[in-house]
């Protein structure tokens, strides 16, 4: 084999191993990405109440989202029942309601819970949990990028 075939020969396998690089780092990027947005907490105040939203799990063995919401106040009602309030909408317009609310009580100044809802199919690229409080006008919205 000559000098210059071996040169070109390099080059082809210096080309092929940085396009698998491409073809497989892009990805993982891409996927780290949405691991760090998902998992992110949301949060929104308003009327004297902090609500916080943390995506629990997705696509857990038994098929259910979970977030994990906490109430927080100094001086409003926080009894609110989020299975009946709260909705969660995808990206193509599906609405779901909450499987289940499982809540601390609903006295004192701080309430934390995990509400459920059942896997949407086919999965969204993104997702918004809307909670509807009593006395307030528009839902509080919390999204994530999937």
């Amino acid at each position: 084999m000559s000098l210059v075939q071996n040169f070109y020969l390099v080059r082809i396998g210096a080309c092929i191993l940085a396009a698998t690089l491409v073809i497989v780092c892009v990805p993982l990027a891409a996927l780290a990405q949405t691991s760090a947005d998902a998992s992110t907490t949301r949060s929104s105040s308003d009327r004297g109440v902090t609500i916080k939203v943390t995506l629990k799990s997705l696509g857990s063995i038994d098929n259910r989202w979970e977030f994990i919401v906490v109430l927080d106040t100094h001086s409003a009602d926080i009894s609110d029942d989020l299975a009946q309030s709260a909705r969660l909408t995808t990206n193509d317009g599906c609405t779901l309601k909450p499987l289940g609310w499982a809540a601390t009580a609903a006295d004192g100044h701080h309430r934390e819970g995990v509400l459920a809802f059942d896997k949407p199919a086919p999965l969204p690229s993104a997702i918004e949990l809307r909670i509807k409080r009593k006395g307030e006008s528009v839902p509080r919205l919390f999204r994530w990028n999937l």
